[in-house]
This record gives structure tokens, sequence and C-alpha cells, in this order.
């Protein structure tokens, strides 16, 4: 056992835009992560923010411009069969045969994993139970439904037991309820001790999944921790101000330029505060002295949406792009 399940230093890589006579357009300009055995780590970010990039550097296929990294105590480098046998990758798709029922496509996996018939049979009913799909075994994978496919291509992916399972956005598509249902996987793949590397722009998926978490934005960690902790980064809580009409919202956003959240058709705007009775009273007496422009106010707890935006905040056109991978 290692300390970290994941350990990367100093991780870049550019592309060239264009083609091989294009410009180089940096994508990770130097990522740390140390990522601790057992846990699910959220990496966040953007479209292009370079997140598939850093799951392909690590999964081995591949290779950084500088830095260097471990995976379940391997390096990518020289040891990337190693790291291989041991990691899965899910991607945003699901790679499973649709001509194939959905035992025979685990049937099959389990067997390019080495095992033999029996076992492979074994492993698979295993895993078909696991996953909740000993009913829908037999039938074709093209009958089954997006959260089904994702479920099953998940199963394929835990024949061989790995360490570490690389999850790029593998709720992408999938309606609420089979998000749902893989958020349970996700959960349950922690709960026996494997390792989940999660890339996904649903804020609430890695509120509700992650151990620790870090914002990817122009190719640095803009920042990392808890969503506890992130969240006080932006701040602990919101006042939400309604105001009386459209020329009083003018007058108060003119006010609090450091307002995160606006909401011109509602009338509404959104501003930092510290959730205590004394600092709501002040701000409402500094806004509104008069107390005839803003209508109500509620405070709620910050929620990831808004650190995210705080922090990957950015004029789009600037912003480097990650390059499609095939």
């Amino acid at each position: 056992m290692t300390a970290y399940a994941i350990e990367a230093t100093g991780l870049t890589k550019s592309y060239r835009a264009g083609g091989t006579s294009g410009a180089l357009v940096p994508v990770l300009r130097g990522i740390d992560l140390r990522i601790p055995p057992g846990t699910v780590f959220a990496l966040l970010g953007p479209n292009g923010a370079g997140k598939t990039t850093a799951v392909r550097i690590l999964a081995t296929l591949t290779e950084p411009d500088a830095g260097t990294a471990t995976v379940a105590g391997y390096d990518i480098r020289a040891e990337r069969g190693r790291v291989r046998r041991a990691i899965s990758l899910t991607g945003q798709f699901a790679a499973v045969d649709e001509g194939q029922t959905g035992a025979e496509n685990l049937r099959m996996m389990a067997r390019l994993a080495g095992l033999g018939r029996a076992a492979a049979r074994a492993r698979a009913d295993e895993l078909l139970d696991r996953f909740g799909l000993s009913e829908a075994a037999g039938r074709l994978v093209r009958t089954y439904s997006g959260g089904m496919r994702r479920r099953v291509d998940l199963a394929a992916g835990l024949v061989g037991e790995p360490e570490v399972i690389f999850l790029d956005e593998p709720t992408t598509g999938l309606d609420p309820r089979s998000r749902m249902e893989l958020w349970d996987v996700v959960g349950d793949l922690a709960a026996r001790g494997t390792t989940v590397f999660l890339t996904t722009q649903y804020l609430e998926e890695a509120d509700r999944l992650a151990d620790r978490i870090a914002v990817l934005h122009d190719g640095v960690i803009a920042a990392r921790g808890t969503a506890a902790e992130l969240k006080s980064r932006v701040a602990g809580h919101r006042l939400d101000l309604t105001l009386t009409t459209s020329d009083a919202y003018l007058r108060v956003t003119a006010r609090t330029p450091h307002a995160t959240h606006h909401d011109p058709p509602a009338r509404t705007l959104g501003l930092p505060t510290d959730g205590t009775a004394r600092h709501v009273r002040a701000l409402l007496d500094e806004l509104d002295p008069s107390g005839t422009e803003i209508a109500h106010f509620s405070v709620h707890t910050a929620t990831l949406d808004e650190v995210f935006l705080t922090l990957t905040a950015t004029n789009p056109a600037a912003a480097p792009k990650e390059p499609t991978h095939a």
C-alpha cells in the first residue's frame, strides 16, 4: 500500500493548434495531485480546461511534456504496463458491444483479462448482480437504457478488480434517475477500497460524491479541498436580495461590486456574508438605508456552483482549449 494512489508533480502538456505547423497551446501548465487510496477525487473545470488530458496522462494514453506521476505506486513513464494492469478507464460514452448481451460483454472482458471459462462466468455473474443487471443479463445491450449501458461499461472495467478507476464525465447524457443510480455505484466502489478519479461538469455530483475536489482553470489547479472548504473560500453564506423595482435593482447593484450573483429579470442580487445576524443587518442598512428598495431577502449556504463560477471566471475567447481526443 502506497501513501498515495495517485501522485503527480508538475505535469505539463501543450498541443499544436491547427496541425504540426501551428503554435503550441498550453493545456496543462504544471499540475500537482496527491490522492489517498480508497477516496473519491473530483477534478472540475469548464469545457477545454484540460480534464481529459490529465486523465489520459495518468492512464498512460498520452505522454506529458514534463512532470512526473505515479498511479497505484507505478511510474506512468517507466512502468506503463503495470499502471494499466492496476487501473480502469471509463470515458464519456459507453464502450460496450451492443450486439452482445450484458452477460456476454462481461464474460468476454473476463476472458481477455486472463480468467478461465468457469471463472469468467462466475465473475460476470458477480458483477451483474452487484450492478443490478441480473434480470437483463440475457438481453442484447442495444435494448438497454443509457443508465444500464453505463453500468455495464463500469462493470466491464471492474472485471480485473483495479486499484484505481478513472471516470471521465461518466454521467454525461444520463437522465436524473440514471445519474443517481451511477452515484450509488461510485459510492460503493469507494466503500470497497477502490480509488475513484472523477471528472465532471455536474457540480452537484462532485458535492455529493467527492472526498476532495480540485478546480482546474487555465491549465493550473485554481483551488483544492473538500466541498465545504471550497465553499468557504467564496463565502460561507450568501445573502440574496430581491429589489422592489428595476431602478432600485440598478441603484443597489452599483453599490455592490462584490456581488456574486446577478439576476436582472428577477431583480435579485447575491452577496457574500458570514451568515450572522449582525452582518446581515449591516449589509441591509448599508445597501438600503431608507428601507424602501429591498422587498425581500434570504440567507443560504454558498453552493459549489458559485465556487466554480468565481474561480473559473475568464474571457472565454482568451482561454486555451483542450483538443478533441480520439
